[in-house]
């Protein structure tokens, strides 16, 4: 547990060194250029910035144990970070259509966009390396904040491959009327990657469940034991790269009480050793004591106590 807290601070510490140098490489040769393209391509790495310090934050403060205040831990800030790096984006994206409109009437094809173009080649390489690290330790780790921070480098791959050749084709044509459309293409894309971010964070903040085949995977982990006979009202939620459960399970009346804990120890083990780091509670019941239970009975159950 503490490799990974340390593994994802260090990625985290890398991508905010990396986008520092874009966003400073870009916007000097954009303004020395002129071209908006490149300009957006700043903003668009200042984003990514802002959102990499974001995350740094996030991981941080997601990795203090639980308090009293906290009792589940603090992995809801990853996913608080995550929300404010897509708003970030989509408001980016706004500013740069904003500025691309403004500049469709320039007559003009900006100078020395060889420059420009050197900058974008620089720019994909480490973007391409940066992103594949991000994701790959997010993947490990299960860091929401790192993966959030590697797909949007990954998105200002494309977006600089789009500017790459569209300054290329600029310089080949003299249709200054590319900057803005390139620019617009950047905008696109940024809006797009940060209104799916906004949706999947909503999703993270609001305690919406588990894929349902990572559901399905539980119960089949749960239902392999043979003292086990069967198993109903799983509820499942994520807290930053922290996951929860919590599971009624039937087991034989006649059972012990120390077979039936062994037992949850068992299914506890077996089940963050398929599939990580879980906070996992078990309700034992004995089988056939009432009817099962679901998650929409105790949604009923709680509405019901409330209008009583």
């Amino acid at each position: 547990m503490m490799e990974h807290a340390g593994l994802k601070k260090r990625t985290a510490y890398f991508s905010i060194i990396s986008n520092t140098m874009l966003v400073i490489l870009k916007l000097i040769v954009g303004i020395y250029v002129g071209a908006v393209s490149l300009i957006s391509e700043a903003l668009h790495s200042g984003v990514d910035l802002v959102a990499a310090l974001i995350a740094f934050w996030a991981i941080k403060k997601s990795l203090v144990p639980p308090d009293e205040e906290h009792d589940y831990g603090h992995g809801k800030f990853e996913n608080l970070s995550a929300a404010v790096e897509a708003l970030l984006i989509v408001a980016a994206a706004g500013g740069i259509l904003y500025e691309s409109v403004l500049k469709f009437q320039e007559a003009a094809v900006p100078e020395f966009l060889e420059y420009g173009i050197a900058i974008m080649v620089v720019s994909i390489l480490v973007n391409v390396l940066v992103s594949r690290r991000l994701i790959y330790v997010a993947k490990l780790t299960g860091s929401q904040a790192l993966e959030a921070d590697g797909l949007h480098l990954q998105s200002d791959v494309w977006t600089s491959v789009g500017v790459l050749v569209g300054l290329a084709l600029m310089q080949l044509t003299g249709w200054a009327w590319l900057d803005s459309v390139i620019a617009i293409f950047v905008a696109g894309i940024i809006f797009r990657a940060g209104w799916r971010m906004v949706s999947e964070s909503a999703m993270e903040l609001t305690d919406a469940s588990l894929p349902e085949e990572q559901e399905d995977h539980i119960v089949k982990i749960i239902e392999s034991v043979p003292e086990v006979e069967s198993c109903h009202c799983l509820r499942t939620r994520k807290s930053g790269s922290y996951k929860l459960l919590d599971v009624h399970v039937l087991f034989d009346g006649n059972m012990h009480l120390s077979r039936v804990h062994a037992v949850c120890d068992e299914l506890e083990e077996k089940i963050r050793e398929e599939l990580g780091t879980f906070d996992i509670l078990i309700h034992p019941e004995p089988a056939g004591s009432h009817n099962p239970e679901t998650k929409s009975s105790h949604y009923e159950d709680s509405q019901r106590r409330t209008e009583e």
